[in-house]
């Protein structure tokens, strides 16, 4: 495909994230955006002259220029509005999570297979700096056999942020709170680095909010491997502290932080290799600032997108494995529901 492939966004709050991506991709023109306030539409198309608008999804998609577009809509909605433009003849990125429960995520796979097109899903967090060199001592067997891990999500948000919109915060829009909406992209970290789960125990608990899901979550989690990890999700630890990623096995241990590497212990590691990766990985996009290639945030799913497109391969994120953070998710609510360990096939 040689011509420059058309973009479209739904939704205008992360959307405009992947606005921005579009129009700077070099292989991609941003066609359309569409949303429901007319204020929003009206700020894009005077930060991007030449972009149409729609207040109605249907109408923009009749538009044969489009080629892709990102699905940025309240988590619940994903599943049917990425179907409905699969169906249209369009190619779709959906933001995270991919839809709140498994039932309906499974129908973009479906109609992925059904359509022939492709749907990518957003999980940015994979093209942190530090998760290639922690998830290559991970797979080649550098850190050992992995014994524990420990994820944390420990953020802040106000209750106004909640009440913005009136979906966050409700499980039939959001699917939950501080674990489906925030942490969802660790819950992807978890599994990608440390592998299938077996059983999710867990708590949930409302301490700073006025929602009806859950401000904090604590869960034990075990892999088919034999490993174990903690993970906890809060949006109460004011003013918003750490993404801690620690992973421990019996050759060394790795210690982050978003993307930061903090700790990095191996036996018989060459000598100066600790310093380097520290100073390397010393996060805030130091390492990428180094190495071009280790591309973060929305700018680098648009674009590995648009490259699946024009040269016809599978984007990074396939809906199949987007939908392991969802089971994971649900397994902890449900845990946490009936005060039970939730087993996985």
């Amino acid at each position: 495909m040689s011509k420059k492939i058309g973009y479209a966004v739904v939704g205008l709050g992360v959307g405009k994230a992947h606005v921005k991506a579009a129009a700077n991709a070099k292989d991609a023109e941003l066609i359309a955006v569409c949303d429901i306030i007319q204020e929003k539409l009206d700020k894009i198309a005077g930060e991007y002259p030449g972009t149409l608008t729609y207040l109605e999804f249907d109408e923009m998609l009749k538009n044969p220029d489009i080629d892709i577009v990102s699905i940025c809509l309240p988590s619940a909605m994903h599943a049917d509005f990425a179907v409905k433009a699969m169906e249209a003849g369009k190619h779709v990125l959906v933001e995270k999570p991919i839809d709140i429960t498994v039932e309906a995520a499974m129908k973009i796979e479906e109609a992925r297979v059904r359509t022939g097109l492709k749907a990518g899903v957003i999980h940015q967090n994979r093209n942190n700096a530090d998760m290639k060199p922690i998830r290559e001592a991970i797979q080649s067997g550098k850190i050992g056999s992995v014994i524990y891990g420990d994820f944390e999500v420990k953020w802040y948000r106000t209750q106004e942020y909640y009440d913005n919109g009136g979906w966050r915060g409700t499980w039939e829009m959001d699917g939950g709170g501080s674990l489906m909406n925030q942490a969802v992209h660790t819950v992807d970290l978890m599994q990608w680095l440390m592998g299938d789960v077996e059983s999710v125990t867990s708590q949930i608990g409302i301490y700073g909010h006025r929602i009806e899901t859950e401000d904090f979550t604590a869960s034990l989690i075990k892999f088919k491997s034999g490993a174990v990890a903690t993970f906890v999700s809060t949006t109460c630890a004011y003013p918003g502290l750490n993404t801690g990623i620690k992973i421990y096995g019996t050759k060394g241990s790795i210690e982050a932080d978003s993307d930061k590497i903090e700790l990095w212990k191996f036996m018989d590691a060459p000598e100066g290799e600790e310093a380097e990766v520290l100073s390397k990985y010393a996060g805030n996009g130091s390492a990428a600032a180094l190495d071009p290639t280790l591309c973060t945030g929305h700018a680098s799913m648009v674009e590995n997108m648009i490259s699946a497109v024009k040269n016809d391969c599978d984007p990074q994120i396939l809906p199949m494995e987007a939908i392991k953070s969802v089971r994971i998710v649900n397994a902890v609510y449900e845990s946490a529901r009936t005060g039970k360990t939730v087993y996985f096939d």
